[in-house]
């Protein structure tokens, strides 16, 4: 699409998902149509997460003084955080800070849960809203004062392994988490500088998207025994020692929804995956007269059918011309589409129609088969979303060896950079400026030869791109 920004967002007002014209800068509100794809994506998190986490839910106002005990994690948010510093006309004895992420709301409780090796592992998540003071240019989803779906998970080990063990689960769950959901991804550790504040390393997820800029989806943080130390997460082992226990979080927000319209969207407008799509399904009844009473009996009873097999179905017996019915329900993505006339109801037979590849094919009606047909359409519709998002990222991935390669095939092309790197952060800096992108972070892959910037030996191969 020719203009990536425009597109995304008049299809959040066209395709009735969010009203920014909320009267404060940087918060957005849900549309009904919106709030529903919202709800079947975390739906589906939810399902992977609940195999073997549990959920919560924390306040969201957080004291000064609990705020300020991780200096190195408060650094990273002190000019986003929101203060509330009155209870109605009174001032507080202490400032409350509206949640800019939940580490220090759950950790003091933690402190007070956890006492000996047998209240391990702790492995709680929360859907929430989160406050940051954006002072950037915000966009709906992409880049908010208020995200308002903010899903983070935190656990507590009595091992390092353990800990390390879970870092790997919360890349796995993410991966069929975007899988599911067709959205294409790659995966990099990011580099010192840009790891969450007190973590020892960060994992991150980003999709490359339109317009060639990546957008982090997903982290996953290994946090050591940082915060342990900091909040007295301690506990005592067999042997009646006490030690600090090691601990994880990973999260995801909003950027999800931004993800899934900016991986599937075309010109015609959204393209939804059946897992989250308000309507699976839409039924256009073509309506003649005299004959309309048989074909609204038929589509009744198709309606009826699916919806009794569990897919989600709805029928447009608006008085509009079939044509605006088309165009309405693919600007709102709806993967399948079936049509029934009186002359199809004549041959036994309907129209099918498939928001993905546009592909039109009458198909005979039994109505012991048609809900296994309908299906088999929509799990291929889910395979092939899959398969042409990630053949785009695929393709948007380029590997230089060259310095002089990196500025051109950037604001060329786009996408992401693949290169070999020292590893050494002046050296990663450097290049961050001098060619105005950012390092998304490094892979683990065999390499041989000498860093792309600065000629010493290579230690890793190296994500870059422009990011949002």
């Amino acid at each position: 699409m020719k203009n990536f920004s425009q597109w995304f967002h008049d299809i959040l007002e066209e395709a009735e998902l969010m009203d920014a014209r909320y009267p404060i800068k940087g918060m957005s509100v849900w549309l009904p149509r919106g709030f529903q794809i919202r709800k079947y994506t975390l739906k589906a998190l939810q399902e992977l997460l609940d195999k073997d986490h549990e959920e919560v839910l924390f306040p969201m106002l957080i004291p000064e003084s609990e705020l300020a005990k991780e200096a190195i994690h408060v650094k990273g948010f002190e000019e986003e955080v929101y203060w509330i510093t009155k209870g109605g006309k009174r001032e507080l004895n202490e400032q409350l800070a509206l949640r800019p992420t939940s580490e220090t709301s759950m950790y003091p409780m933690f402190s007070l849960w956890v006492r000996s090796h047998m209240d391990l592992p702790i492995k709680v998540y929360q859907t929430v809203n989160t406050f940051r003071y954006e002072t950037k240019h915000t966009r709906p989803l992409i880049r908010v004062r208020e995200i308002t779906t903010f899903n983070e998970t935190h656990t507590v080990h009595a091992t390092e392994q353990e800990a390390e063990e879970e870092v790997q689960e919360g890349i796995r769950i993410y991966r069929e988490f975007f899988d599911e959901l067709g959205i294409p991804y790659s995966i990099s550790k990011r580099p010192e500088w840009d790891k969450f504040p007190g973590s020892k390393y960060t994992m991150a997820f980003d999709m490359i998207m339109p317009d060639g800029k990546t957008l982090q989806i997903g982290t996953v943080h290994n946090l050591g025994t940082t915060f342990a130390k900091t909040f007295d997460i301690t506990f005592e082992n067999d042997e009646g020692e006490h030690e600090y226990a090691h601990q994880t979080c990973y999260g995801l927000s909003d950027r999800v929804i931004a993800s899934l319209i900016a991986a599937h969207g075309d010109e015609k407008g959204l393209q939804l995956p059946p897992v989250v799509a308000p309507e699976q399904v839409i039924i256009i009844p073509i309506i003649f007269k005299q004959k309309e009473d048989i074909v609204l009996d038929f589509t009744n009873k198709l309606e009826q059918l699916l919806e009794n097999n569990g897919i989600r179905v709805k029928q447009d017996k608006r008085d509009l011309r079939p044509g605006n019915k088309y165009y309405y329900w693919e600007k709102r993505g709806v993967p399948l589409r079936i049509e029934v006339g009186p002359r199809d109801i004549e041959n036994n037979s309907i129209v099918i129609n498939r928001r993905d590849t546009g592909k039109k094919e009458f198909i005979d009606y039994d109505e012991n088969t048609i809900t296994d047909t309908v299906k088999e359409i929509l799990d291929d519709i889910t395979v092939q979303m899959k398969e042409n998002a990630n053949k785009f990222q695929q393709e948007k991935t380029y590997s230089v060896e060259k310095l002089e390669q990196v500025k051109k095939t950037i604001n060329k092309k786009g996408g992401i950079i693949t290169c070999n790197w020292c590893g050494d952060t002046d050296c990663g800096k450097d290049m961050e400026e001098q060619f105005d992108i950012d390092i998304l972070g490094t892979q683990e892959a065999e390499v041989s030869g000498d860093c792309i910037n600065c000629q010493k030996p290579a230690q890793y191969k190296v994500l870059i791109s422009k990011t949002y």
